[in-house]
């Protein structure tokens, strides 16, 4: 709790690899990211609840129950724990990211991802302590992942194509409208309608025209 509530971002990010345990309450009943929250340190909140460590994605990376293989291949680990882990959330970013590793700007590894970030997502809202943010990252991740595979397939300037589209704006005032259009679509695609967050998103955007 202390780095959070002095707002050392690098020393909170330290101790999350090192193992710390963002749901453990204080005396008061409160949580590090929520001590955060109270004193004005957003940064570190952003920090706590964009946290996955790389030993709870690499569990997929090993045969569970009746598989004979894992869902997601040892090699596609750290590039998609790299995506999961930014808190830049911009669309053309994540792309980016995607485009500059080879082994997965692939249509198959693609696939594998985004089945793992679809699986990810449930396991946060199903959990004791569910986690909303997380759960709602993971499947905006994923329904950009899915983007992307309709762009190697179909587009001939594929990723391009795909991060031209995002960044073209519409004629008369230069707004993103595909980009816009894209990140709705994703919310509404959220699978758990009773989701607090969800909802939340749903009653700001909805009255909002693009």
């Amino acid at each position: 709790i202390f780095p959070a509530h002095s707002g050392n971002k690098e020393i909170t990010w330290m101790m999350l690899e090192a193992g710390a345990e963002t749901d453990v309450v204080n005396s008061v009943g409160r949580t590090a990211a929520q001590m955060a929250a109270f004193v004005g340190q957003h940064d570190c909140v952003t920090v706590i609840n964009n946290f996955f460590s790389r030993e709870r994605l690499d569990y997929y990376t090993k045969p569970q129950g009746l598989d004979k293989e894992p869902k997601l291949p040892v090699k596609l680990a750290g590039p998609l724990h790299k995506i999961i882990t930014t808190t830049n959330m911009h669309p053309v970013k994540i792309v980016l990211l995607v485009k500059e590793n080879p082994l997965l700007a692939e249509v198959e590894a693609l696939q594998k991802c985004y089945r793992v970030l679809d699986l990810i997502c449930e396991k946060c809202m199903k959990q004791k302590d569910m986690n909303e943010v997380l759960a709602m990252k993971m499947h905006y991740i994923s329904c950009i992942f899915q983007k992307c595979i309709t762009f190697l397939k179909e587009r001939e300037d594929k990723l391009d194509g795909f991060i031209k589209s995002l960044l073209k704006g519409r004629d008369k005032d230069g707004f993103p409208v595909y980009q816009e259009k894209l990140i709705r679509e994703s919310i509404r695609k959220f699978p758990y309608c009773e989701a607090t967050l969800l909802q939340q998103l749903v009653r700001s955007i909805a009255p909002v025209e693009i």
